[in-house]
């Protein structure tokens, strides 16, 4: 039934499959330009769909840069004990943090995440970052910026800039994570 708790009013595709990887490509090379090459970069996947984001962006930089392994510059970052919100949210599955070979200290990290919304994830990630060590600079690089942000965090590079209301949804599907096609669909919730 349209309008029920269970489903949206409405849905759109706002990002297909080749979109995402137009996306994700510019994204890889605006990394590369920023960092004038790949010499210390480190990308760190938000989970669940920040680290697949992060192996394809990764392979997309080794292929443009053969001196790099993508497999040496992709970790995964954990934030579930660093959110603010875990009294008010369904309890969640922690996924294990694995740094990249190097290590992420004197670093140039590139924190990675699907959807960028209220910026509380990145903060969770930021504080979860400090725990493993120093990086020299840290940049976020995001699919989707949807704005309504809470905290003054901003993406250095967003493959999509995503106005929406409070009460629309943005789902990110991804073939690793949700065995679909890759998407990104705004769902309209409002009643």
């Amino acid at each position: 039934m349209p309008g029920s708790a269970t489903s949206p009013l409405s849905s759109r595709v706002v990002l297909a499959q080749a979109d995402i990887d137009r996306a994700l490509t510019r994204i890889a090379h605006e990394i590369l330009e920023a960092n004038k090459g790949s010499k210390d970069l480190v990308l760190m996947g938000i989970p669940r769909r920040g680290f697949p984001l992060a192996r394809r962006l990764a392979a997309k930089i080794a292929a443009a840069d053969p001196a790099v392994s993508a497999a040496d510059i992709t970790g995964q970052l954990d934030v579930t004990m660093f959110r603010d919100d875990l009294q008010h949210q369904p309890t969640r599955p922690p996924y294990p943090t694995v740094l990249p070979a190097h290590g992420i200290d004197d670093k140039v990290v590139v924190l990675v995440d699907d959807v960028l919304y209220s910026g509380r994830t990145i903060r969770a990630a930021l504080d979860a970052l400090v725990d493993l060590g120093r990086p020299r600079i840290v940049r976020l690089a995001v699919l989707v910026d949807r704005g309504h942000r809470e905290l003054p965090i901003r993406a250095d590079h967003v493959g999509k800039n995503l106005p929406t209301s409070s009460a629309e949804k943005v789902r990110v599907r991804l073939a690793e994570t949700d065995n679909a096609a890759d998407e990104v669909v705004i769902e309209d919730w409002s009643q």
